[in-house]
């Protein structure tokens, strides 16, 4: 017999079925779910009936599940400590097509198993890797969500993709493998996810999918954007004092941080195009490392802040403007000083411009110890 199929997305009670395919899973019974690039079938393996059945369903596959994660917070429960550049992996492609692949310490790995009740060679390869994904998909999600445990998913089969996507051809291909088939229509892509190995520092493409090196490059860069008025004192001294600090920290030239995957801009929410920095700016920034010889002026803009993912205004105002441009914004952006307004320098003295690059610095410094900006 056929799985049930839900066309969820026309139905009038979403929540209800939501709650169903939840209580499916929790019951070890196998449920098919999208994701953005195909359909599949997933099953809870902490409960026997459900890693039985799982297991069954893929037949002769000795290699470990690929868990599928709700959040990408619920991954720390299956991995040790990945760093700085893992977590910052995980912060900028998931939710997303992408599969991560971490090594996990022996000691780690038998604490988890021990924990789910679910034997080693299910989650870890013998390498010690596990393969993690948090797919982009609302019903996914809100299903998986309600479900305690690690839930495992495998393709469907031969019609779970969008080009030859049909609910019913999928369902009578099943049969009574499967309890539960959602139906939200075809997926966004039609290509397979990019599974991608990370190490310490870096990462690499394990299967090419819809992520290619370029996308991924531009997805990990972290962007940093300072906005005072009309970018030629402030914001361009903050600019320019991020970058030396953040090259002094990581050990490389100025020149060689977006290499790294750091992105420092400044800009103006009343800025003109292409005007220099003031004078007095440029010798303040200079005194302490920094150089803005090369600036030129530019404005605020709905690109500038989606590409952001941390906005540091010189004042209230500018946070206001921002968020204003970009109402999502909103959570990614705060004052540079978090007690007041940082006083506008134009037109005074050399000294008033170097009393303000030194209380640039110093607020900075304070904000690049917070990691969650690497």
């Amino acid at each position: 017999m056929a799985a049930t199929v839900v066309s969820i997305f026309t139905s009038n009670d979403y929540e209800s079925h939501v709650d169903r395919g939840a209580q499916f899973l929790r019951d070890g019974r196998l449920i098919v779910l999208p994701t953005e690039t195909a359909y599949g079938v997933a099953g809870l393996l902490s409960h026997a009936d459900g890693r039985k059945r799982m297991a069954e369903f893929r037949g002769n596959n000795d290699r470990p599940f690929t868990l599928h994660l709700a959040h990408a917070d619920d991954a720390g429960q299956y991995l040790a400590d990945v760093g700085d550049y893992g977590r910052r992996v995980m912060r900028k492609l998931w939710p997303g097509p992408v599969a991560l692949v971490f090594d996990v310490p022996a000691a780690r790995r038998r604490e988890v198993a021990a924990q789910l009740g679910v034997a080693e060679p299910d989650l870890y390869d013998p390498a010690g890797g596990i393969t993690l994904r948090c797919p982009k998909h609302i019903v996914f999600t809100d299903v998986v969500a309600q479900v305690t445990g690690p839930v495992a998913m495998t393709l469907a089969g031969a019609s779970a993709s969008a080009a030859s996507w049909s609910a019913a051809a999928l369902a009578d291909e099943l049969g009574d493998k499967v309890d539960l088939l959602f139906d939200t229509g075809p997926t966004d892509y039609s290509k397979p996810s990019t599974i991608i190995k990370v190490e310490a520092d870096r990462y690499k493409i394990v299967r090419p999918g819809i992520y290619d090196e370029r996308i991924i490059d531009k997805l990990l860069r972290t962007t940093l954007l300072f906005v005072c008025s009309g970018n030629t004192c402030r914001s361009p001294m903050a600019e320019a004092i991020a970058r030396h600090l953040l090259a002094k920290k990581l050990g490389v030239g100025e020149d060689d941080l977006e290499k790294k995957g750091l992105n420092v801009v400044s800009a103006g929410s009343y800025a003109m195009p292409g005007s220099r920095a003031a004078a007095p700016a440029i010798e303040a920034v200079r005194e302490l490392g920094g150089d803005l010889s090369q600036h030129r002026s530019r404005p605020l803009t709905v690109e500038l802040v989606h590409q952001a993912d941390a906005i540091f205004t010189m004042s209230q105002n500018h946070a206001d403007a921002v968020v204003g441009l970009v109402p999502s914004a909103a959570d990614k952006v705060a004052t540079l000083d978090p007690d007041g307004d940082i006083e506008d320098p134009i037109g005074g003295s050399l000294p008033l411009y170097q009393g303000v690059a030194r209380q640039l610095q110093a607020l900075i410094e304070k904000r690049l110890e917070e990691k969650a900006l690497l």
